[in-house]
């Protein structure tokens, strides 16, 4: 009788969970973004909803030049400035429709561009000098950073709004370079030398100016890569007292916080969630070895390789994370694509949900049902 029981009570659990589980997904996915018909590629930026990506690629004839990918229409090739042979993108607004990078003019000189579907690819100028190049671009597209150099030929860091380029100065020294902006582009964040001739991460405001965000303790240098949404929470890389470059995360009531490392020498944050949470990067390993990260408080410093390795085959292998959708769902990169064999740009959405054939093999029965219960989070990568 109590075997009966039991049979019966397992028969209406397993049911009962099978039934749950049938309308939901495992939805973490890696997708390698190919080129543009040469052997390497790389993505620097990704929309909020993971829709689109931006980069450069080669193409057949070897060529460096900017794209934008879509999943409905693959890798776009953005072209060039006018006369132009190469290109690069480097930042894409929240929605998808504003690239900015850097392209070459007629006349060889790389110069700032602010890409969109309907006006193509414009030359945003520059302070005086010959050459510029976008780094970043606000949420809705309309403030875009980067450094351009002036009539003295100096690099120094830009604010573009509404065709007007803006230089932010330095911290005493001759160059800077702006990197990061907030959403709504009132924030910017990139390096500038310090009288001293020092590179210095900075965080600009237009009330405030240039900010000396210093470095980690003993070290000489640093530089800031990316900004949350609100502008509160820097990232970047700062030298440490033994003069080794590590990740930070900035804000003002903690000041410069070392990341660490992946248990080799080096590492370095790249972007940020918008509510600085989640940053990712790359750093080396125990073994010298370049992999992508991902930071969380919570969780500390993790490798991505390790944290996702059910979605790599053949050995395949995430060696740098460039950047991260504002709610840390997906992240982009680049890394080698073992089925090519060639480095590619890749998107990753971390997202875990579940649906009824939890293990892939077609069928959804109590394989799937013992996943859920008892090892959901290994599966999630948790």
């Amino acid at each position: 009788m109590m075997q009966v029981v039991h049979s019966r009570f397992n028969a209406l659990l397993s049911a009962s969970v099978l039934s749950l589980i049938a309308t939901v997904a495992w939805s973490q996915s890696l997708t390698w973004l190919g080129t543009l018909g040469g052997n390497v590629s790389r993505a620097y930026g990704v929309s909020a909803d993971g829709a689109v990506v931006v980069g450069w690629a080669r193409n057949a004839a070897g060529q460096y030049l900017a794209f934008r990918w879509t999943a409905s229409g693959g890798m776009q090739d953005l072209g060039t400035l006018p006369g132009g042979n190469a290109s690069e993108a480097l930042g894409v607004s929240a929605d998808g429709a504003v690239v900015v990078g850097r392209a070459r003019n007629a006349a060889g000189r790389w110069r700032a561009f602010r890409w969109t579907v309907d006006g193509g690819m414009q030359d945003l100028g520059t302070l005086g000098g010959m050459e510029s190049w976008a780094n970043g671009v606000s949420a809705y597209g309309a403030v875009v950073v980067g450094w351009a150099q002036n009539a003295a030929g100096q690099e120094r860091a830009f604010r573009w709004r509404n065709g007007v380029m803006q230089d932010l100065g330095t911290l005493g020294g001759n160059m800077s370079h702006a990197y990061g902006v907030s959403a709504d582009g009132s924030v910017v964040v990139g390096w500038a030398q310090n009288a001293a001739g020092r590179s210095r991460a900075f965080r600009w405001t237009a009330s405030g100016g240039m900010q000396d965000l210093g470095t980690l303790s003993g070290g000489n240098g640093s530089d800031a890569l990316g900004v949350s949404a609100d502008g509160s929470v820097v990232v970047g890389m700062a030298q440490n007292a033994a003069e080794g470059l590590r990740a930070f995360r900035w804000t003002a009531s903690g000041g410069m916080q070392d990341l660490g490392t992946l248990g080799g020498g080096k590492s370095i944050a790249n972007g940020v969630s918008a509510d600085g949470a989640v940053v990712v990067g790359w750093a080396y390993d125990a073994a010298g070895q370049t992999r992508a990260f991902r930071w969380t408080a919570s969780g500390g410093m993790e490798d991505l390789n390790t944290t996702y390795a059910s979605l790599l085959t053949d050995g395949s292998v995430l060696n740098v994370a460039a950047a991260i959708s504002p709610d840390g769902r997906y992240i982009v990169g680049w890394g080698y694509n073992a089925a090519t064999r060639r480095e590619e740009a890749f998107l990753l959405d971390t997202r875990c949900t579940l649906d009824g054939d939890v293990n892939g093999d077609g069928r959804v029965d109590d394989a799937d049902l013992l996943i859920v219960l008892f090892n959901f989070g290994s599966q999630c990568g948790q």
